[in-house]
């Protein structure tokens, strides 16, 4: 079991929701954290809630110069938690470039310039521990869920090609892919989400994940199987079950 007393974790998009409640469940194991999101009096609000230190360090994940310039002022890391994301749910019929860009820009290659920003470090001194948050919705494709999904699709492979590399040396790389949780986000959804989760609930089962060895966990693990189990499922299948919306 990792023990994470000491340790320093920056967490990307850690000023509500899932990141805020994993942010408490590792400041109350003693972890020392840096907290990211866009909005500075979030991440104020979100500091002043937690038991133990931790500071406030704003930035836009989808800005290339704003990563940067919160990198250069990141102490040395112990590990990284990417759980920054943006959601519209949208139709190919309803296409809306804005948003479906935000998406990719957020999810994926906002992803991608977290984690540039903390991996050349630990590859250097040699250890290091990255997580990144993908989704049930990341297995395969999904009606309504054009952007998000794909997004989250990127975020998965991404975290997987960093294992395939990492997993013989002392950087772990871990992958959680939650189900539906209770946030601002899932509000904006007008169907019914089964096995909706607190994000303190889930956040206690990420924890767990993070505390283990294991590489990937997928939650709730019930629902789980039906995203999982879809990849073995031929295409005439599977569409039938996930007919258009």
């Amino acid at each position: 079991m990792r023990d994470f007393r000491g340790k320093r974790y920056w967490l990307v998009g850690a000023s509500e929701g899932l990141g805020l409640a994993l942010a408490k469940e590792l400041s109350t194991a003693g972890a020392e954290l840096i907290l990211s999101a866009r909005s500075e009096d979030a991440l104020k609000a979100a500091v002043a809630s937690l038991p133990g230190k931790a500071t406030a360090l704003p930035l836009d994940v989808g800005s290339t110069d704003s990563v940067t310039a919160a990198a250069a002022q990141l102490p040395d890391l112990d590990g990284m938690v990417f759980l920054a994301g943006v959601y519209w749910p949208m139709r190919a019929q309803d296409w809306d470039a804005k948003a479906a860009e935000a998406m990719a820009n957020i999810n994926f290659t906002g992803c991608m310039r977290a984690v540039g920003a903390a991996l050349p470090g630990m590859v250097a001194k040699g250890q290091g521990h990255i997580v990144i948050t993908g989704s049930l919705s990341g297995f395969r494709g999904l009606p309504g869920a054009i952007g998000y999904a794909a997004s989250k699709a990127g975020t998965m492979v991404l975290a997987e090609s960093l294992y395939a590399d990492l997993r013989k040396t002392s950087i772990a790389v871990q992958l959680a892919n939650p189900g539906f949780i209770r946030t601002r986000l899932t509000a904006k959804n007008d169907f019914t989400m089964p096995f909706i989760m607190d994000p303190d609930e889930a956040a206690r089962i990420m924890f767990r994940h993070m505390a283990s060895n294991r590489f990937k966990v997928s939650f709730p693990t019930l629902f789980s199987l039906l995203f999982r189990g879809g990849n073995f499922l031929p295409d005439w299948l599977y569409y039938r079950m996930f007919p258009p919306k």
